[in-house]
């Protein structure tokens, strides 16, 4: 039994809150944030000490671990100070908006080495994992097309777009990241474009709210990604891998799975899961059952801190693709 730090009080530390509260292998010893009201309202829902002192959240003994959920401008701080205080970490993605501040995370854990995860969830997702193993054994044969679907149901308040650092390295990144670990691949080469269609708000921050992106690998294999703010049916999330022997699929999710037929409907089914919360939900629970495995079995974690400066390399790319309306050729 590991006892965890959860850093943050916002959504996404409410996403990671009651899961590492049910996991049979850890246990929510303390909720920092420097603000403590937002920590008392999280540890009051899923237990914990609220602290708005990181020295001490850090210093606890009791604390084995950390799970950093808060804004992305921030990560690099805790980062630097849960590495420096010996805790393993997990991340949410991504690691920071620029390279820089990146390589300075990459730095810290090369100074202090600890057990490092990051957040990359749709990699856990079961049907995502279930098409990656059955590329990689071949079942399609030599890989040709990657295709992803990714598209929410509404846009997200405006003070989050202008902290997000632009929808490529956004939402665009989870993408790139699971294209890249299905393919086995880094791209050499991407092409990007963008527009806003939905939100003028987006649009007025120079934004995007509709975005496509090609990516080229070294094997000859391409990807392409499409992704969208809003979405009248729901959370749209799909994959296509398309080989010289056959194709893999997976499919939207939805409560009730059965298809209708009727005398005024055919082919009918219930509407998509609404959002990431209700879609990926198994997704964040094998997330964290790999992070326990990599401290306690001294396993290494799937979703490191090089995929993430990886994943993020490509998505600034990809934003300067979509900027200048011109490919981006990647450097080994």
């Amino acid at each position: 039994m590991l006892g965890v730090a959860l850093l943050g009080s916002g959504r996404m530390a409410h996403v990671y809150g009651p899961k590492i509260a049910a996991h049979p292998g850890l246990r929510l010893e303390r909720v920092f944030n420097p603000r403590i009201a937002g920590a008392e309202r999280a540890a009051d829902a899923y237990g914990g000490t609220p602290s708005d002192d990181l020295t001490a959240t850090l210093a606890d003994p009791a604390v084995d671990a950390v799970v950093i959920a808060t804004p992305t401008n921030t990560h690099l701080e805790y980062i630097e100070a849960a590495a420096r205080a010996g805790k393993p970490i997990y991340c949410e993605k991504p690691m920071d908006l620029t390279m820089e501040r990146t390589e300075r995370c990459l730095a810290a854990l090369e100074s202090h080495p600890v057990p490092f995860m990051l957040g990359f969830n749709r990699r856990f997702d079961p049907d995502n994992r279930a098409l990656r193993e059955a590329v990689r054994a071949g079942d399609i044969g030599a890989l040709t097309f990657l295709m992803s679907w990714s598209r929410e149901p509404a846009p997200p308040p405006i003070d989050y777009v202008r902290a997000s650092g632009g929808y490529f390295v956004d939402a665009t990144i989870h993408d790139i990241d699971l294209l890249c670990w299905i393919a086995g691949e880094r791209p050499r080469k991407v092409y990007a474009a963008g527009t806003c269609l939905f939100d003028p708000a987006i649009g007025a921050e120079g934004d995007n709210d509709a975005a496509m992106t090609i990516l080229e690998f070294p094997s000859g294999a391409m990807a392409h990604i499409n992704n969208s703010r809003q979405c009248a049916y729901g959370f749209d999330q799909r994959l296509e891998a398309f080989g010289r022997t056959g194709m893999l699929q997976t499919r939207n999710h939805r409560d009730d799975p059965l298809i209708r037929w009727d005398s005024e409907r055919t082919e009918a089914g219930m509407p998509l899961q609404h959002f990431f919360l209700e879609r990926y939900d198994a997704s964040f629970h094998h997330a964290l059952d790999e992070f326990h495995a990599a401290i306690t079995e001294g396993r290494a974690p799937s979703a490191t801190a090089a995929d993430g400066r990886a994943a993020l390399e490509v998505a600034l790319a990809c934003t300067e693709a979509a900027r200048t309306g011109r490919a981006v050729t990647l450097t080994d």
